[in-house]
């Protein structure tokens, strides 16, 4: 069934054209955990030369809401915040999002983010957020 799922979740990420945009890939998508990652391309970075912000927030965002979809089915974003813990520097951003409680109508997900640099994952972001059924 994982791999069902799976399958699925990468389908709705290929209609996400923003997604499609950065380079997202979806990782892990199991009931209650979804994982997305993208490499750290030299445009994708700011002035200081580490990963935008916004590009970091982008993939909480939507590994929160992949993980609330895991148990909420079609749901978007109600609110969110994202706290930047260093710069995101490497070659790689993963987010790992688990959902912390659901109900039938929303979810409750966080979500961490890491810079990958070969073998070394290092925390970039944490994330919190608001995920509700449509």
């Amino acid at each position: 069934m994982s791999n069902t799922m799976l399958e699925e979740g990468k389908e709705i990420l290929a209609q996400q054209s923003f997604s499609l945009l950065l380079g997202a890939e979806l990782e892990v998508f199991e009931v209650g955990v979804a994982e997305l990652s993208l490499a750290i391309r030299d445009d994708l970075k700011q002035n200081y030369g580490f990963a935008h912000g916004g590009v970091v927030s982008y993939l909480a965002d939507n590994c929160i809401t992949f993980a609330g979809a895991s148990v909420l089915g079609s749901c978007v974003t109600s609110e969110y915040k994202v706290n930047y813990v260093r710069p995101a520097i490497g070659d790689k951003l993963i987010a790992k999002s688990t959902v912390l409680y659901s109900g039938k109508r929303q979810a409750t997900c966080e979500c961490k983010v890491y810079a990958q640099s070969g073998d070394e994952e290092k925390l970039v972001a944490v994330s919190l957020g608001t995920i509700t059924k449509v």
